[in-house]
C-alpha cells in the first residue's frame, strides 16, 4: 500500500495515499482498534448535514471563501448521495466527546473538496479540516447536534411502526370482543375476561408508550450548534447559529431550533437519556406482550392454546411438525438488547463532568442501535405475527368452563368465606360451582343463572343485580 505523510501538532504520520481521511483519523485508527463497530449511517449522514449547513452559513456571512464553501457543500452532497461512506472508519469506542468522529468527517470533506478545487489529497492549503470545514464549530456542538438529528430521523419510523402495531392489536380487540375466556393473575385462574379485552390492553399499552416516545423525541429538536466548546458561542456567534440551524432544518424538514440554554445542551445529555428511557418503556410493554403471546399460544395440545400464531418457520431440527413462536421470541431478545443499550446511555449520561459529557460516542451508538432494532422488530411483530393471530374460541371456552374462578361472582351474595368453600369443593370433587350452590340451598336457580352469567362477569358491576 502506498502512503502519504501528513503532519499535525503531535508530529508526522503515514496515511494511506488513497484515503480521504487524514492524520487525525489515522491516529484514532491506531489508538482505538477496539470493536470493529463504526458510526451508523444515520450519524454519518447527520454529521455531514451539519457540515454542509455550517459551510453555507459561513459563506453567507462572508467568513468562508465562496469557492471553498461550494466545494465543501459539493463534497457533502456526494457523501449524502452515498459516496465515500467507507471513509468513516473510526471505532465507536474512541476519544471522548466524538472528536475523532468529527475530525474524520472534517478530513474526508476537506480532502474531497480540495480535489474538486484541483488539489491533491493530504494537501490542506486549499481546504483545511479545522480552519474551513470546522469553521464556527467544535466537536462539543457538532457531535450532540448530529446525534439529535440522527435520532430524530431514525425515530420517525419507530413511532410510525409502534402506531401501526397498536392499531393491529386494536383490530384484534374488535375481532375477539365476544370470545369469552378465563383471565389469569399470578399465572393462576382468575375471573372471566374476553380475548378482545385482553388485546385492548395490549393496544393501549403500546399507544401510551408511543406517546411518551413522541414527547421525548420532541425534546431533541433543541440544538446547541454554534455553542462551540463550552456553550459561549466563541468563534461562532448568534448569526452563524441561526443560519446553520435554519439550514439543517431546511435539509431535514425537522422543526429544529437553537437551544434555549446552550450551556444545558452542551453540558447535559439529559434529553438523550430521556429519549433512551422512552425506548426502554416501549420495549418493556412490547416485550411483555411478546411473552404473553408465547404463553397464550403454548401447546398446542399440552398448553393453553387459546390463540394460534402464524407459522413462519419449522421449530425443531429433530421434532417434525413442531412450530415455535419464533417472532415473539425474536422480539423478546430485541427488547433485552434495548434494555442493555438504555443502561449504557443512563450510566454515560451521569458520567459527564462540568461543561461537557465526553461519553457521547457510546451514548449515540447505543441510542441509534436501540432505535433501529426496535423499529424493525415492531414491524416484523405486526406483519408476521399479530396481523395473522387467530383465536381458538372452543379452547378458550373449555378452559373457562373448567375454572373455579367464576365463583368470585357469588361473594356479594353469600360472602367471601362461603364462596371460598364452594370453590375449594369444586376443585376437590370436580363438580360444578352451580351444582354445589344449589345442593347447599344457598341461592335459587333463577338467581344463580343471573349471577353466574360469564358474559356479565366481563362488564363492570355486580352480576345478577340491576346496573
Amino acid at each position: 500500500m502506498a502512503f502519504r505523510i501528513e503532519r499535525d501538532p503531535l508530529g508526522e504520520l503515514a496515511v494511506p495515499a488513497e484515503a480521504y481521511y487524514g492524520i487525525q483519523t489515522q491516529r484514532a485508527l491506531d489508538n482505538f482498534p477496539i470493536s470493529g463497530l463504526k458510526a451508523q449511517p444515520e450519524l454519518v449522514t447527520a454529521t455531514i448535514l451539519v457540515k454542509k449547513a455550517a459551510a453555507q452559513a459561513n459563506v453567507a456571512l462572508a467568513r468562508l471563501p465562496k469557492d471553498v464553501g461550494q466545494a465543501i457543500v459539493q463534497a457533502a452532497d456526494e457523501i449524502l448521495g452515498g459516496r465515500l461512506r467507507d471513509q468513516f472508519v473510526v471505532d465507536v469506542y474512541q476519544a471522548g466527546a466524538g472528536t475523532s468522529h468529527n475530525m474524520n468527517a472534517n478530513e474526508v470533506l476537506a480532502n474531497r473538496a480540495a480535489e474538486l478545487l484541483g488539489g491533491p489529497r493530504g494537501d490542506y492549503s486549499k481546504v483545511h479540516p479545522n480552519d474551513h470545514v470546522n469553521m464556527g464549530q467544535s466537536t462539543n456542538d457538532v457531535f450532540p447536534t448530529a446525534t439529535r438529528i440522527a435520532l430524530l430521523q431514525a425515530s420517525a419510523g419507530l413511532v410510525e411502526s409502534a402506531r401501526h402495531l397498536s392499531a393491529s392489536l386494536d383490530r384484534k380487540h374488535e375481532a375477539f370482543r365476544d370470545i369469552l375466556k378465563v383471565g389469569r393473575t399470578h399465572l393462576q385462574d382468575a375471573v372471566p375476561i374476553t380475548l378482545g379485552q385482553e388485546f385492548s390492553g395490549y393496544a393501549a399499552s403500546v399507544a401510551h408508550a408511543t406517546d411518551e416516545l413522541a414527547h421525548a423525541r420532541h425534546r431533541l429538536l433543541e440544538l446547541n450548534l454554534g455553542a462551540t466548546a463550552v456553550g459561549t458561542g466563541l468563534n461562532a456567534g448568534t448569526e452563524f447559529t441561526g443560519l446553520a440551524i435554519a439550514n439543517v432544518a431546511r435539509f431535514t424538514g425537522l422543526d429544529l431550533k437553537p437551544a434555549q440554554n446552550p450551556f444545558r445542551v452542551t453540558q447535559s445529555m439529559g434529553d438523550l437519556v430521556a429519549y433512551s428511557s422512552s425506548l426502554r418503556s416501549l420495549a418493556i410493554e412490547v416485550g411483555k406482550i411478546a411473552s404473553d403471546l408465547r404463553l397464550l399460544s403454548m401447546g398446542p395440545r399440552a398448553g393453553l392454546g387459546e390463540i394460534v400464531l402464524p407459522a413462519v418457520q419449522p421449530g425443531s431440527s429433530i421434532m417434525p411438525g413442531k412450530v415455535n413462536p419464533s417472532v415473539p421470541e425474536m422480539v423478546n431478545q430485541v427488547c433485552f438488547q434495548v434494555f442493555g443499550c438504555d443502561t449504557t446511555v443512563a450510566m454515560a449520561g451521569e458520567a459527564g463532568q462540568l461543561e461537557l459529557n465526553v461519553m457521547m460516542p457510546v451514548m449515540a451508538w447505543n441510542a441509534i442501535h436501540a432505535t433501529t432494532i426496535l423499529r424493525e422488530a415492531l414491524t416484523v411483530l405486526r406483519t408476521r405475527c399479530v396481523d395473522g393471530i387467530e383465536p381458538d374460541a372452543r379452547r378458550c371456552r373449555e378452559l373457562l368452563d373448567r375454572s373455579t374462578a367464576v365463583a368470585t361472582a357469588l361473594s356479594p351474595y353469600i360472602g367471601y368465606a362461603a364462596t371460598a368453600e364452594i370453590a375449594k369443593a369444586s376443585a376437590r370433587t370436580g363438580r360444578s360451582i352451580r351444582d354445589l350452590v344449589l345442593e347447599r340451598g344457598l341461592l335459587d336457580e333463577a338467581q344463580l343463572d343471573r349471577i353466574l352469567s360469564v358474559d356479565a362477569m366481563t362488564r363492570p358491576g355486580v352480576p345478577g343485580r340491576e346496573q
